[in-house]
């Protein structure tokens, strides 16, 4: 069994362990952890019923973090013991914690999608602090961390990317060229180059923040092939078409702007992320 046929799953691995720690959706208030190498699988039970866990990601210590997007909290799982320890946001609007991700100082970010907001908490003092996104309705979605340790994000409902401060949270929006733009899911090269799946538009796009500039490349489904899920291994990017059947998973090289279509590599998955190991491909997320 591999990570990629369990039914509904966002999959990050933790600290080198080689297990692959899932969201286990259809109660709403499950986590599980799958061993590849042999197929045992250990599900977590939330605290709060019906917490709707989300994006996973793990700090260095191998503990899980994943967002409840149904209960509005950020929470961190403990598979040494199955601990769950909630962090509550500070705001009632934000209910929907969407997409984590930790800075190199291990500070945990996350979109708070439907709530227009930004989220950073800070796990040695359990500090949530929360910044709304300037555009209305921006539906604040993927996000990733560049090599200077800044945040970018999508704006799904708009046609911008943007980045937070990671000291003062102040919020900058960079409008795309293409009004009918609304990117999802977001990589980052080692050039700090903004890589993003434009669902609407059915491309893989390359933003350069420094200049302003963007590049597309059509993706192998069409306009409605939905390009969603997006990871980035030694500079080659991964993305998947979800508005296409089967769903299809696509390699593009920058260097050599060759675009590959691998099918139906995770039987009707909506993303990727990469597991760390050399030679792997990414695995599905939402």
């Amino acid at each position: 069994m591999d990570c990629a046929d369990a039914a509904v799953v966002s999959a990050r691995s933790a600290s080198g362990s080689g297990r692959c720690h899932l969201v286990h959706r259809p109660d709403g208030s499950t986590l599980g952890r799958l061993d590849p190498k042999t197929g045992a699988f250990k599900e977590y039970r939330t605290k709060t019923p019906d917490s709707g866990p989300h994006g996973l990601a793990a700090d260095k210590d191998g503990n899980i973090w994943f967002t409840a997007s149904f209960q509005g909290y950020s929470g961190k799982l403990d598979p040494k013991t199955g601990t769950t320890t909630e962090y509550h946001l500070p705001d009632p609007a934000a209910r929907d914690p969407h997409t984590p991700v930790f800075d190199r100082m291990g500070v945990l970010w996350f979109t708070v999608q439907r709530a227009n907001m930004i989220g950073r908490l800070v796990p040695k003092t359990g500090e949530v602090k929360l910044q709304p996104v300037p555009t209305p309705n921006a539906l604040p979605y993927g996000i990733a961390v560049n090599s200077g340790g800044v945040p970018f994000f999508a704006e799904f409902g708009s046609n911008k990317l943007a980045s937070i401060d990671p000291a003062t949270m102040t919020i900058h929006e960079y409008a795309l060229p293409n009004p009918e733009s609304r990117p999802r899911r977001i990589a980052i090269t080692t050039d700090d180059a903004i890589w993003y799946t434009d669902y609407a538009q059915g491309h893989l796009r390359r933003f350069d923040p420094n200049t302003g500039n963007t590049s597309e490349w059509p993706s192998p489904g069409g306009v409605n092939s939905g390009p969603y899920g997006i990871a980035v291994v030694k500079d080659v990017l991964w993305h998947s078409e979800s508005g296409v059947s089967p769903n299809t998973l696509v390699r593009f090289d920058p260097k050599t702007e060759k675009v590959s279509n691998l099918g139906d590599s995770f039987g009707g998955r909506r993303g990727a992320q990469y597991d760390g190991d050399a030679g792997r491909q990414p695995r599905p997320s939402l």
